[in-house]
């Protein structure tokens, strides 16, 4: 490990430590000296504003209880005195709500006490980037480090979602992450092992959407070598793979019955035995699910064991989908149009209003995996600098059959209040029989009006008796040449 002198950490950066607790605030600052930073310490909030005014700090360690002023409340006013400063906030138990409100004011990050020099470093590389550490990191362009930043925007909905990440990070607990199909719940995953003191494991991703029901046992749990025909060798099976690391099961809900008895007793035992082996195996491995599909209602139609679900959502994360946070379009549209135009080497292009507009408009059933696909598509498309409405041809179509069908839905054939009467009275004369008496009561005018308006709008013949006896529909009437008196309180103001 490389230690640097004061000097050339002065140059690179400073931080600042914000703690009641002498040793905590020695451990701390004897990790991030080591690591290049020149580290001030303060006891209490007063120290820390002193220090803050005095001094350019890149990083701020702060307790969330800290003497003065409280952790959260000084992340805010440290921000004000430097916006550019990146603050962690510290607690000794994490909750939800304190995470959240952190993140709200500022925070960028969320740290659980007592902590590992991994996770400070780990912390110390998320907040201020890769290039800011000397031991080896994933760099920018690494899929590892692509991964966290796809996941963007500053919605209250998302910054929970980092929140509830941080939270479950620290934790060994079960995760169940919930949501709309393309909302990004491997995302989610990937983030959390990436936080966990499991990231040097392996992360091992299973689609239980895309297997067999011959084959879960297998895959899961390995097999050994003869156990079924075209078993040729022994085979490890996923839970083996990420032993310390963690296990993503996507698409849980697509397990069968069976399965689901023997994947809750390697949940809770933490053994397993492969196909056709009687050899008992231990794999410490962390578990990470998601889903679609609504399990509570699985669970009622006998399709998904209650016992397993009550393990598997220890830690549950529900991801909205992208038209309950509408605010972050704007942000994820900059960020995969840039990307995608670097990917392709198409140079700079930019969203244009009209174009922005119907991507704000439109519902996304694919939540954030449409959007992504429909911009790069775009991008490609796109002549010039600016996208352009027409660069989303399947979005607009949609929209206007949408618009069509609603027109056709809500808005009446008629087009002129002349046949809006005509309609109206022709309505009501059928629903009474033809009795125009009847029929002016329901309209709150007298007989007379009503025989007028008839006589006005050339209907006078209608419902008149045929020769048969039975009713004469007369076609559309023709605008009228005569006029009738009206009496007062006529059903439609107007003179045609």
């Amino acid at each position: 490990m490389n230690v640097v002198t004061r000097t050339e950490a002065d140059t690179r950066a400073r931080a600042l430590i914000v703690d009641g607790e002498a040793l905590l605030r020695d451990y701390l600052r004897e990790v991030l000296t080591r690591r290049g930073f020149a580290v001030d310490t303060a006891a209490d909030g007063v120290e820390a504003m002193t220090r803050l005014r005095a001094n350019g700090y890149r990083l701020l360690f702060a307790d969330s209880r800290a003497e003065t002023a409280d952790g959260v409340n000084l992340v805010r006013a440290a921000r004000e005195i430097a916006p550019d400063l990146r603050s962690v906030v510290m607690a000794a138990y994490a909750t939800v709500e304190n995470a959240v409100e952190s993140m709200r004011l500022g925070a960028c990050d969320y740290l659980t006490k007592p902590f590992q020099t991994d996770e400070v470093e780990r912390i110390v590389e998320r907040v201020l980037g890769p290039d800011c550490l000397h031991a080896q990191t994933p760099g920018p362009s690494s899929p590892e480090w692509e991964m966290e930043r796809d996941m963007v925007g500053e919605s209250r909905q998302i910054r929970e979602i980092f929140a509830l990440i941080r939270l479950a990070a620290g934790t060994e607990a079960t995760v169940l992450i919930t949501g709309e199909t393309g909302t990004g719940k491997e995302l989610v995953a990937r983030e959390i092992h990436r936080r966990s003191r499991r990231s040097r494991g392996r992360f091992v991703r299973l689609n239980c959407a895309a297997l067999p029901e011959a084959l879960y046992e297998s895959e899961l749990f390995g097999h050994e070598r003869g156990a079924f025909t075209g078993a040729v060798r022994q085979k490890k099976g996923r839970f083996e793979l990420a032993h310390n690391g963690t296990l993503l099961m996507d698409e849980i809900s697509e397990i069968g019955w069976g399965v689901q008895a023997k994947l809750l007793r390697v949940l809770q035992e933490k053994e397993f035995e492969r196909v056709g082996g009687c050899q008992t195996i231990r794999a410490d491995s962390r578990v990470i699910a998601t889903t679609n599909k609504d399990l509570a209602r699985e669970i009622r139609e006998d399709r998904f064991r209650a016992d397993l679900y009550y393990r598997l959502s220890v830690f549950p994360i529900n991801v909205p989908p992208l038209r309950e946070r509408a605010e972050d379009i704007p942000i994820l549209i900059d960020h995969f149009l840039a990307r995608h135009c670097r990917q392709n080497g198409l140079g700079y292009k930019e969203i244009g209003r009209a174009a922005m507009e119907l991507l704000a408009e439109y519902p996304w059933p694919g939540n954030v995996r449409q959007l992504e696909n429909s911009l790069e598509r775009a991008a490609l498309v796109s002549p010039g600098r600016i996208v352009e409405p027409e660069h989303f041809p399947e979005l607009v179509n949609e929209m206007e059959v949408e618009r069509r069908a609603m027109t056709d839905e809500h808005v009446p054939s008629v087009t002129t209040l002349r046949d809006m009467e005509a309609t109206l009275l022709l309505k009501t004369l059928e629903e009474e029989d033809g009795n125009r008496t009847r029929a002016a009561r329901r309209l709150g005018i007298t007989a007379r009006t009503l025989r007028n308006k008839l006589h006005r709008l050339g209907m006078m013949d209608y419902m008149k008796p045929g020769r048969s006896g039975g009713k004469q529909f007369p076609p559309r009437p023709e605008k009228s040449t005569r006029t009738a008196p009206e009496e007062p309180g006529v059903l439609v103001q107007s003179q045609y």
